[in-house]
């Protein structure tokens, strides 16, 4: 295996890597500035009013993005084995 096969396959790697958690953490992003203007609106400042529905909103993310997450990995995998023997010169 050359060492470009290598940068590839890892650069490969780190884009799902990336694709799969960019959607979840813009969730996160789009739900804690949801929750802080509603702190700053109503003066509540307790530590459990901001943890669970960033939570919340996190959990559902996955539960609705897990088939695309799921199909992103398995033919990112697919294509990695498909043709191993490319891989070992």
């Amino acid at each position: 295996m050359t060492p470009e096969t290598v940068v590839q396959i890892m650069r490969d790697a780190l884009m799902i890597c990336f694709w799969l958690a960019a959607p979840l953490l813009a969730i996160g992003f789009v739900a804690s500035i949801a929750i802080s203007l509603v702190q700053i609106a109503t003066s509540i400042q307790d530590a459990a009013f901001s943890t669970i529905p960033r939570l919340l909103a996190f959990l559902l993310g996955i539960l609705f993005l897990l088939p695309w997450m799921l199909q992103r990995t398995i033919s990112y995998t697919t294509v990695l084995l498909g043709d191993f023997s490319r891989y070992a010169h």
